[in-house]
Order: C-alpha cells, then sequence, then structure tokens
C-alpha cells in the first residue's frame, strides 16, 4: 500500500506540476510545444544528452548542431554518465515501435517520457528504503524491524525533499537508487562475508560515483570500511577490501578511459569541476546575502559567456585556475564561506532562500516551503535515532547510513550549498526518523506490533 501512494504522489506530481505545455520559440515565433514543463537547468543537458546519445551520436554536446549548425560536436562531459545512459535506453525506447505510437510531435524531446521513468525509479527507491530501515531495525535491539521498514518507507513516499527530484529530469532519483543499493550491500557483506558480496557492493559504489562524482568517497568510506570491519580473518578482511576497491574501479574505468582518450587536457569522470568551482569562488558568493551559493548565470555570474576557447577539459582547467587563484587570494574568508555552503545544504542557514534559488532548478516554491516543513521534524527524528543507534551499540549500522551525508557534506564544502544535494541522504534521514520515533513513542510501536499481530492471529 506504501508503494501504491508512493507511485500515486509522484504521478500526481507530474501529471498536474508539470502538465506543460512547453512552447518552442524560432526567431521569437511560437512553432510548437512539448508536450510537458518546459526543462530549466541542468535538466535541458540530461534530457539533451539522452536524446543524442540514444540518436546514436555518442557523449556529445547536445546542443552544439543548434548554436554550431553543420559543425561536429564536440565531446561532453558535464556530468557522469549513469542519469544520461539509463535515460537513453528509455528515450530510445520511445522512439522504437510499439512505444513510439505514444511519442509527440516532431518537437517532442520524450521529456514527459523521462519524468514518468523517474516516477518508476523513485518508487522502486522507496522499496529499497523500506528494506534498508528493515535491515536497520534488526541491528537495533528493542525496535521491531519490520515497523522500521514500514515507517522508513512512508516518510521516502511522502517527503517531498524525495519526490520532488522524480519529476525532475536530474541525476537525484538514480544516484539515490544505487546509494540505497550500497547501503543493502554493505549490510549483505557483513552478513555473509563473501567475496562475491565485496564484489556487488564495490560495483554498487562505482554505479554511485558514476551518478555523482563527489560520491566517489563510497569506495572509502563505506566498501573498505565495511570489508575491513567483517566478521573474518584479517586475511579474508584484506581481501574484501580489495575486491570492493578493484570493482569499484572496474566500473567507473571505462567511463575515464574513454574521457582521457576524448578530451584534449586530463579528465575523468566529469568535466563540471570547473564550473562548479569558478561559480563559488568569487565576490557574489562570498560576500553579501549570497555567500555559500553560486553563481554561474545571470547578470552577476562569476564564470564567462561565451566561455574560453577550447573543448570542455580545456575550459574546465581555465575555470579551476581562476577558481584556485580567487581561494588563495580569499583565505580568511573562505571557512565562512564552507560553512555557509554546509548550513545551507542542511537547511540551518538562511533556508528561506533556496525558496527562489530552486525555481532555477524547475522546484517550484511551493515544493520547497513544504519540503522545509517536512523536513526540520524528520532532522529532529533522525538525530534522535542516531542517539539512540549509538547508544544501543548499533553503531556499525550507524556508519552505513551516516556515510551519503557525510561524502555529500565534503562534496558541498568543496563547491557550493544547495538542499537538491542533500538527495543522496534523504532515504538515510528517512531510516533514521523511523528509528527515532519507535524509541521516542515505544507505546505506538508495541500497539503497532499488537494490532499487526492480532490482524495476522485466525479468528
Amino acid at each position: 500500500m506504501i508503494l501504491v501512494v508512493a507511485f500515486g504522489v509522484r504521478v500526481s506530481y507530474v501529471a498536474i506540476a508539470k502538465r506543460g505545455p512547453c512552447p518552442i520559440k524560432v526567431a521569437g515565433k511560437v512553432v510548437g510545444s512539448y508536450p510537458s514543463a518546459c526543462t530549466v537547468g541542468d535538466q535541458i543537458f540530461y534530457n539533451a544528452e539522452a536524446n543524442t546519445l540514444a540518436a546514436g551520436h555518442g557523449y556529445t554536446e547536445p546542443l552544439w548542431p543548434v548554436t554550431h549548425p553543420g559543425q561536429p560536436a564536440p565531446p561532453a562531459a558535464d556530468h557522469p554518465p549513469l542519469t544520461v545512459t539509463v535515460l537513453a535506453g528509455v528515450n530510445w525506447l520511445v522512439e522504437h515501435p510499439p512505444l513510439s505510437a505514444i511519442a509527440g510531435d516532431k518537437f517532442d524531446t520524450n521529456v514527459r517520457e523521462d519524468r514518468y521513468a523517474m516516477v518508476v525509479f523513485g518508487t522502486i527507491l522507496v522499496l529499497l528504503v523500506g528494506l534498508l530501515g528493515r535491515r536497520v531495525g534488526r541491528a537495533v535491539p528493542g525496535v521491531d524491524a519490520d515497523t522500521v521498514g514500514l515507517i522508513a518507507a512512508g516518510i521516502a513516499a511522502l517527503s517531498p525533499n524525495v519526490w520532488v527530484n522524480d519529476g525532475l529530469v536530474m541525476s537525484e532519483t538514480l544516484t539515490g537508487v544505487a546509494v540505497v543499493g550500497a547501503c543493502l550491500l554493505a549490510f549483505a557483506l557483513w552478513d555473509h562475508p563473501s567475496l562475491w558480496w565485496a564484489i556487488a557492493l564495490g560495483a554498487c559504489c562505482g554505479a554511485v560515483a558514476l551518478g555523482r562524482a563527489e560520491l566517489a568517497l563510497f569506495i572509502p568510506l563505506l566498501g573498505i570500511v565495511v570489508a575491513l570491519t567483517t566478521r573474518a580473518s584479517w586475511a579474508e578482511r584484506s581481501a574484501f577490501a580489495v575486491a570492493v576497491v578493484l570493482a569499484g574501479v572496474l566500473v567507473i574505468s571505462p567511463w575515464v578511459g574513454f574521457n582521457l582518450h576524448r578530451f584534449k587536457d586530463t579528465t575523468t569522470v566529469s568535466t563540471n569541476d570547473g564550473i562548479a568551482l569558478a561559480g563559488s569562488n568569487c565576490d557574489n558568493v562570498y560576500y553579501g546575502k549570497g555567500i555559500g551559493l553560486t553563481a554561474i548565470t545571470g547578470r552577476d555570474a562569476c564564470i564567462d559567456y561565451p566561455p574560453p576557447p577550447g573543448d570542455q577539459s580545456q575550459v574546465a582547467r581555465v575555470y579551476r585556475k581562476r577558481a584556485f587563484t580567487y581561494i588563495r587570494d580569499h583565505l580568511r574568508r573562505f571557512p565562512l564561506v564552507v560553512a555557509a555552503r554546509v548550513g545551507r545544504t542542511w537547511s540551518v542557514y538562511r533556508p528561506l532562500d533556496m525558496v527562489s534559488f530552486n525555481k532555477g532548478e524547475g522546484r517550484e516554491s511551493w515544493v520547497t516551503r513544504l519540503g522545509l516543513i517536512v523536513y526540520y521534524p524528520t532532522l529532529v527524528l533522525a538525530i534522535a535515532g542516531s542517539i539512540a543507534m549509538w547508544r544501543r551499540r548499533a553503531r556499525r549500522a550507524l556508519w552505513v547510513l551516516l556515510v551519503p551525508a557525510i561524502a555529500l557534506t565534503i562534496g558541498v564544502a568543496a563547491t557550493y550549498g544547495q538542499t537538491r544535494f542533500r538527495a543522496a541522504a534523504e532515504p538515510s534521514l528517512a531510516v533514521l526518523a523511523a528509528v527515532g520515533v519507535l524509541t521516542l513513542f515505544p507505546r505506538l510501536a508495541r500497539e503497532w506490533r499488537g494490532s499487526g499481530e492480532a490482524a495476522s492471529s485466525p479468528a
């Protein structure tokens, strides 16, 4: 029933809030429309790149044929490839029979289909959160594991901070699926120490890195730590750790090797680091009300339009150099800026600024406000759940749930603050909040278990 509700909430959000149409203008004249709301921000790249890949043009700059007609498109690695690759499969299916019958006119870019694909993956995420909650509950003395799973799934099903990502064509939903999958595999390795589970955990951590580059920290923080803390001999634990690293590298290395071959400057997972660093290290986001944010668009943008000459890797190098120079010149200000970035991500510093900032990424103001209302009680319960797990000696399980928060916090400290980046930790917050509910309100837990047992017993 929770999954049915989760699916219904997500479908409703896409069908109503993203119903469109999106007008298409050429030379100031409307020549057609998309059957879904317009994409903005990074959504434009994810959708357009998925269509480019589905059409057989590879990972190239998707808008190049529009801005440079007749010229071959240069390589692109604006973001890691997980989301684009999955959506390319969706778009290829939509463009071919029998699904091509539901496609729109020649102007349709499959935005609608991409959004509903995210709805499916978002519902799968809710299922995985429930399974993770049940497994965590088994590690916490005094709580019912099934109840933890149900409450965690319910929070993930209804939280605006989770389902909003399923209406956007971005990386958060698929990365969340990989994150929770890695957490479940961490428990599997603890429960059944074997080389195969270690390989699976490392491969999933690699998939997480292909969703968001900064989450490559999952390999050391989750994979290696879990491998070295299994109940096995030291030789076996060492073998597990090596297997985790090799599996993670094996998953990531084809993409890295591909980028090293096709770009002029060294590029590993993404070329977006240059823009992210340059946009978050300049006067506009070091001083004044915008501290801790990024400025890559608009009149006060910190990056150049048009960008410096060269391919994406060369542009990224110029921006990185500029950012590092600025940081060195403003070292005394840097710690305060980092604190603001982290505070904005966790909504403890100027949270209402995100109401307007999020609109630039396609998040409606009412969704951001509703998300804040839901977030603070969830955070309080999650803190209570963390304390309970620590005191009840469920510290290994607690570490697994804290890894996403640690990894993303390191990432935003290096770039800029944005509540969207918190998406990787929202499943952990849901599970910790579920534990908090059952430890703060034990009577509720007993009554829930009692009613469940009564309903399942024969008359």
